[in-house]
């Protein structure tokens, strides 16, 4: 994919309607030639992302899962007679490159609608660009909870499909305390990036871990920094304290390098560890040893959930990118641009901000991603809720993860909302 290239997309009619479901991505999503884009002035939309340096893998499997959804809302006619082109740019990972190629795709490249595939990192600062501009903007990526927690945060025409950490830290927690009670794992250190996503996903999960086990104390913690390339300082640490488990919010290349010098050291044998991000399926290629019996997120899976859409949507990522497997960012990308795609279908073509986020808010679709087959965008804080949660053992063949357990979507929002309480957020 070329960082600063156009995107077009346009297929065969016929050959995306086969056996085509409403609303549903996992339908005819995959493995389209490209043809000229239909009659009709198109729809640019703009995503940046993260396309060079240690994560750029993820950032690249942003982009592929947006192409496959709109692809195939270009095959079927698209809206109104317009149809998308999608421009992609590469925002190097750094916040204040990603405001600008925001406000860049919008007042150079004619962009109508913002998917903003950035870390938490760069959408805070995308975040703010979108305050006073009335376009539609999704987050697909950013999981910090104050992003659409925060009311101070909530912009009208601006909505975030990925995971939350609140939601993933009540899941999280809640089996990481099931394990600690049977093990009796009471002396706990983390090792999370240090910057915004990394200091909030962890504080969230050690409360909720200590919530539901109260024996469970912190003994210390470890801060390197993003894209930090040598953790030996890391690894030393952790190995002086030995605490009896592990808790981390590394993510892509960060994680498999940590892992990777962590098995330089035995840091694993004696150490529970539970790491939130490892279920990608990128950071589980990309480990020289995966070792096995590690406590590891789902991120991404094509077993959780295990159904026949989740595996089609599978079949078609690895069909059309050969090579390539869907990661986190690819689930909530195709989330961010399924709803996309269906707000235009309801405002007949039509871009304006505040008509896409009335036909966005509240609304549930058809997703291979949801524990019940759907996912709904919460009306009142713009944010999705329903999708997978889960915890799983890692194991060194695919699927990679063995005795996953789903997290109980009735206790993830009863602990969020007495959270959002807690932190004058309701």
């Amino acid at each position: 994919m070329q960082a600063k290239g156009t995107i077009r997309h346009g297929v065969s009619r016929r050959a995306a309607l086969k056996g085509a479901g409403a609303l549903t991505l996992a339908s005819g999503i995959g493995g389209f030639p490209h043809i000229a884009k239909a009659a009709g002035k198109v729809i640019r939309v703009g995503m940046n992302t993260i396309l060079s340096g240690r994560v750029a893998l993820v950032g690249t499997s942003s982009s592929n899962a947006a192409r496959l959804v709109i692809d195939k809302f270009n095959a079927e006619g698209g809206a109104g007679g317009r149809t998308i082109e999608l421009v992609v740019r590469d925002s190097k990972g750094r916040p204040d490159e990603a405001a600008r190629v925001v406000r860049d795709l919008m007042d150079v490249e004619g962009c109508e609608i913002i998917l903003d595939s950035e870390a938490s990192s760069g959408a805070f600062a995308v975040h703010e660009v979108m305050r006073t501009r009335g376009v539609l903007c999704i987050h697909t990526n950013s999981e910090t909870s104050q992003l659409t927690a925060d009311p101070k945060m909530h912009i009208p025409t601006v909505f975030r499909s990925a995971r939350q950490g609140i939601q993933d830290a009540v899941g999280g927690g809640q089996y990481a305390a099931a394990i600690a009670k049977k093990k009796k794992l009471t002396r706990w250190m983390t090792c999370s990036p240090d910057y915004v996503y990394g200091r909030d996903n962890t504080a969230q999960f050690m409360e909720y871990a200590k919530i539901f086990d109260p024996a469970i104390r912190l003994v210390e913690g470890a801060w390197p920094k993003l894209f930090q390339p040598d953790y030996t300082p890391v690894i030393t640490k952790i190995l002086q304290e030995k605490p009896q488990a592990l808790y981390s919010a590394l993510w892509g290349g960060d994680l498999s390098a940590f892992i990777d010098q962590g098995n330089l050291y035995g840091l694993f044998h004696n150490i529970d560890t539970f790491a939130v991000n490892l279920g990608d399926y990128s950071v589980l290629k990309a480990v020289k040893s995966l070792p096995k019996g590690l406590h590891s997120g789902s991120r991404y899976n094509r077993i959780v959930p295990h159904s026949a859409a989740n595996e089609a949507f599978y079949t078609a990522y690895t069909k059309r990118f050969p090579g390539q497997w869907p990661t986190n960012w690819s689930w909530q990308n195709a989330t961010g641009a399924a709803f996309m795609c269906d707000a235009l279908k309801k405002t007949g073509g039509k871009t304006d901000g505040k008509l896409l986020a009335a036909a966005i808010a509240g609304r549930t679709i058809k997703s291979p991603f949801g524990v019940k087959g759907t996912i709904t965008m919460r009306a009142e804080d713009h944010t999705i809720i329903d999708y997978a949660v889960a915890y799983g053992i890692t194991e060194p063949v695919d699927p990679y993860l063995t005795d996953i357990q789903m997290a109980d979507w009735g206790a993830i929002l009863e602990h969020e909302a007495e959270w959002k309480k807690k932190k004058g957020y309701a």
